[in-house]
């Protein structure tokens, strides 16, 4: 079975490379693609945080992994690639959760998205309370060390 998918909006902000750590000081914009109405953004302002799912389109299909070493880390464990957030994935898609700053006609301005400059954009959803994890979050130790810079 075959999958088509067409933008729906465009990322446009200052990361011009894919590059792992220090996203926290990007602010992006999102604005939508020319077949989208305006009013796909109504009322979109009443939430702080919203998902934002895209597509890493930069990345080759040679390129696409199905396990490895976080970051190619020798002190990290070998890992599935459905058992870390790598962009070189079977689908190429992308889901962070961002925090909403503003919203602009045709455009919304957020901060902690890490996609680059020109990324395609799949789909918002906005954060509901209610589908947040109802359990404590856990994950293996090498995660936090990871990340330790990628919001910084």
């Amino acid at each position: 079975m075959e999958i088509t998918l067409q933008p729906i909006a465009r990322v446009i902000n200052s990361r011009k490379e894919p590059i792992d750590d220090n996203w926290e000081t990007i602010i992006a914009d999102i604005v939508l693609a020319d077949h989208i109405p305006t009013e796909a953004f109504s009322n979109i302002s009443d939430f702080s945080h919203l998902e934002i799912i895209y597509y890493f389109d930069q990345v080759k299909k040679d390129a696409i992994v199905f396990s490895g070493r976080p970051r190619g880390n020798p002190n990290y464990p070998i890992v599935g690639i459905f058992g870390q957030r790598k962009k070189d994935r079977p689908n190429q898609i992308g889901l962070t959760t961002v925090e909403l700053l503003e919203h602009n006609g045709r455009s919304i301005k957020v901060k902690f998205l890490d996609a680059i400059d020109g990324t395609p954009i799949l789909d918002i959803k906005p954060v509901f309370k209610e589908f947040q994890p109802k359990t404590e979050i856990r994950q293996p130790i090498w995660v936090a060390d990871l990340m330790k810079n990628y919001w910084k």
